[in-house]
């Protein structure tokens, strides 16, 4: 029998005895010090993901597989069914339970081969959620804001948590392995691989926005709650998109992307790699004995490993779909969220064109892997970073390639909904605001997707809204772009609406002043307003021909739908422009992507120059009215 099923056992004596003394080591375990159990395990047992204390996807066919010698009968019973299958002859197995409805006591599962039985205990039925995306979704309950509330209030017998190991390919994995690893950084053990019942200690450890997208499903729905983190930071759409979907794509920069990866590779040589290496550790033993420095014990010896090189590369393309997905596959799910972003930010419009490209795939994909076509898949959009953009650096402010991987986010969200898609969510997060590239407002972030759920999924759409307010039309009308809209819109305060900024065919893009349409007037006279329209204006620009907003990676932005509902208006453009073609004549039309260093810096200049002209006009202006009044009191 292998170790498998006595993993959860040997982890609670590990909490109370101690691992130190278990395995016989020192009261200090080194920082990289992981007790880990295989993926796939010697003789009979279950996949990894099947343990005690899960949860059973409700109103599917639920496949439960696991390994065992080839030919053995293997019969799997819970919740009064039992169906029986032959291993096949890589060892596998696998049956498929008939659709159950959500239950909220614990049941026994159990798996018979010969003479052996496999037990799992207090299996729940209900609704299994994915995470996916890097470190903004990874991030800890314990590092934001209002975190420890929430900890300290999280006990929730009926949600259960199991955050995925990193893993990664090229070979697709068949299954995870389940590990016990001391961190020194915060003096603690951290489990992986685990599912686990929710209490404070274990959501400390999961996705702050994982944690409230279940909590708020749970208290609405009252029934179970499975959350599976299979989230990396770190990492780019391409590497979270199977390597065979990536290689049929027609698109170029894809292409170009993978040709990279590629060249890469075949130019490796891990023999000279460590020959460098050994010839540089050489010559600092050389000058440290000279200087008579000492060598500490950990250096004292030159490197004796042969490094994979680029093949190791986590965010080579279809890695980590290969180590963290794949081994989920066919597993029945309720559906995924997915927030991710940062690391395709970094290659502008040609790092834009490939992630437009590629997410839709990745999307799709994930849906077949666990076999629903139709799975619900909920977007939260890229987050901020840096300095918030204000009026005195606002054209200089829109030269980010995070903006466009924005942007092409909630593109693929209108191509799904448009086409019919009623399963697709998206909402944005460039609002929750802070400099850091992980803001810490990650519990509003985790109410808005579950808004999205509980909208879509669980039969709350008369109460609540989860939809942004989306653009119906845009008009050119007497030196204005007139923006009609699904729903009225308004800034939150009531106060005055930032976020757009438009542009005649010069490209130059200046913030907009914005007014509500007109729809006439009523029986005293008074005009009326329609909050589903918007007049976009611009001194600045005497002709617009296209609008922006939200345009900046930490943006001036305020519209919402009207109602304090928190939904805001998502970054998007009409245009289609480059951002190294922005504004016009900066760069030869002639120029090749990705441009140089130098050339940033050009565009940078001629956006500052832009937001100097702008201000010194409104000056100008605000000293003439002042004038023609007489002065200031």
């Amino acid at each position: 029998m292998c170790q498998t099923p006595l993993v959860s056992l040997f982890f609670v004596v590990l909490q109370f005895v101690g691992a130190h003394s278990i395995l016989g080591q020192s009261h200090v375990m080194p920082r990289e010090d992981v007790i880990e159990f295989p993926a796939v395990g010697e003789g009979f047992c279950f996949g990894n993901v099947f343990q005690s204390s899960m949860v059973l996807q409700r109103s599917k066919l639920v496949r439960v597989w696991g390994w065992s010698d080839p030919g053995q009968r293997v019969t799997v019973e819970f919740a009064g069914q039992s169906v029986s299958t032959t291993v096949d002859v890589n060892r596998s197995w696998l049956v498929e339970l008939a659709p159950m409805d959500a239950e909220s006591v614990g049941q026994t599962l159990t798996a018979q081969c010969g003479d052996e039985t496999l037990v799992l205990d207090d299996v729940l039925v209900g609704d299994v959620w994915l995470l996916g995306g890097q470190s903004n979704m990874e991030f800890e309950l314990a590092k934001v804001e209002n975190g420890n509330l929430e900890i300290i209030s999280a006990n929730y017998p009926e949600i259960r948590v199991l955050t995925v190991p990193y893993g990664q390919g090229p070979t697709a994995a068949k299954d995870f392995p389940r590990l016990h690893q001391w961190s020194d950084w915060s003096r603690r053990h951290f489990r992986k691989g685990d599912w686990n019942v929710c209490s404070p200690d274990i959501a400390r450890e999961l996705s702050a926005i994982g944690f409230v997208f279940a909590r708020r499903i749970h208290q609405a729905s009252q029934i179970p709650i499975g959350v599976i983190d299979a989230s990396r930071g770190g990492t780019t759409v391409e590497t979270w998109t199977p390597i065979g979907r990536l290689r049929e794509m027609k698109s170029v920069p894809t292409q170009n992307k993978l040709a990279e990866f590629d060249q890469s590779v075949e130019q490796w040589d891990a023999e000279q790699d460590l020959a460098d290496r050994i010839s540089k550790h050489d010559i600092w033993v050389a000058r440290q004995r000279k200087e008579g420095k000492e060598i500490p014990e950990d250096r004292k010896f030159p490197p004796a490993d042969l490094r994979p090189g680029p093949i190791g590369n986590h965010n080579f393309p279809g890695h980590c779909y290969a180590g963290m997905i794949a081994p989920l596959q066919g597993l029945s799910i309720k559906g995924a969220i997915f927030h991710q972003g940062y690391n395709n930010a970094f290659d502008g419009t040609l790092g834009a064109m490939m992630y437009q490209d590629v997410f839709p795939v990745m999307i799709d994909a994930w849906r077949e892997a666990f076999a629903d076509p139709e799975l619900p898949f909920g977007i939260l959009s890229l987050c901020t970073d840096g300095y918030p953009q204000t009026l005195d650096d606002y054209c200089e402010k829109m030269f980010n390639g995070g903006i466009d991987i924005r942007a092409a986010q909630y593109e693929t969200f209108l191509d799904f909904y448009q086409s019919g898609d009623q399963n697709l969510g998206f909402v944005s997060t460039y609002d929750l605001r802070r400099r850091w590239y992980h803001p810490q407002l990650k519990l509003p972030a985790g109410e808005r997707i579950a808004r999205w759920a509980l909208s879509t999924q669980y039969d709350f759409d008369g109460q609540i809204q989860w939809k942004p307010p989306m653009l119906v039309e845009m008009t050119h009308q007497d030196g204005a772009l007139v923006l009609k809209l699904d729903t009225e819109v308004s800034d939150p305060m009531d106060g005055e609406i930032l976020g757009f900024a438009i542009a005649g065919i010069d490209r130059q893009f200046h913030p907009a002043k914005v007014t509500y349409g007109e729809r006439g007037k009523n029986d005293r006279g008074q005009i009326q307003y329609d909050r589903r329209q918007l007049v976009l204006t611009s001194a600045m620009v005497n002709t617009p021909v296209h609008f922006r907003y939200a345009w900046g990676r930490n943006p001036l932005a305020n519209l919402q739908v009207t109602g304090h509902k928190d939904l805001p208006f998502a970054t998007q453009r009409s245009d289609d422009w480059p951002m190294e073609k922005v504004p016009l004549g900066v760069l030869d039309e002639g120029m090749e992507l990705p441009i140089s260093r130098a050339d940033r810096g050009k565009i940078l200049q001629a956006l500052r120059k832009q937001d100097l002209q702008r201000r010194l006009h409104e000056a100008t202006e605000l000293l003439r009215i002042n004038g023609e009044k007489g002065g200031l009191d």
